[in-house]
């Protein structure tokens, strides 16, 4: 008797949620969060960086602050290759050209990231932070990762609008 009201609730979730309408919704909301922890990184970092109590991480965090241009600009192509699912229009150049644009920034990204580190590698050592070195190498790793899943969802994209035609 006391499993009623978990299956209750299940029935109720799985009724009014519509597969078919909100394929997406989760991606959405990740790219949403990933977005703003991104700003709020560097809202609490800004005053930090302009009264100069930050040492030898002011190019660092200008570098984290220009790496993300390429950053939100992947998101924005993000969102926008989602708003294409939902509407079942994956099968066009468009698409293609949204993967590349988001492969594009991935590499930026990691690159940059990886010409940085032997200064981050330098300063961390000088403070005895390792967790910069790890958070920097996690960035460069997970850049190139979603560079090597959007060329590849990009070569599919292509074949299939190149069968299309």
């Amino acid at each position: 008797m006391h499993f009623a009201a978990p299956r209750l609730l299940l029935v109720v979730i799985r009724s009014s949620f519509n597969y078919e309408v909100y394929p997406t919704i989760i991606l959405r909301a990740a790219i949403l969060l990933a977005g703003v922890l991104a700003i709020i990184v560097c809202a609490v970092t800004v005053p930090e960086l302009v009264t100069g109590k930050v040492g030898g991480y002011a190019p660092i965090l200008i570098g984290v602050y220009l790496s993300l241009i390429p950053f939100f600009f992947a998101l924005y192509q993000a969102l926008k290759l989602l708003h294409m699912v939902d509407r079942n229009a994956v099968r066009t150049l468009k698409t293609v050209k949204l993967l590349k644009n988001i492969k594009n920034a991935a590499v930026i990204v990691g690159v940059f990231y990886t010409l940085g580190l032997p200064y981050i590698y330098i300063v961390a050592d000088r403070d005895d932070a390792p967790g910069v070195i790890i958070i920097a190498m996690a960035i460069v790793f997970w850049s190139f990762v979603i560079a090597a899943g959007a060329a590849l969802a990009q070569r599919l994209f292509s074949e299939v609008v190149r069968s299309k035609k």
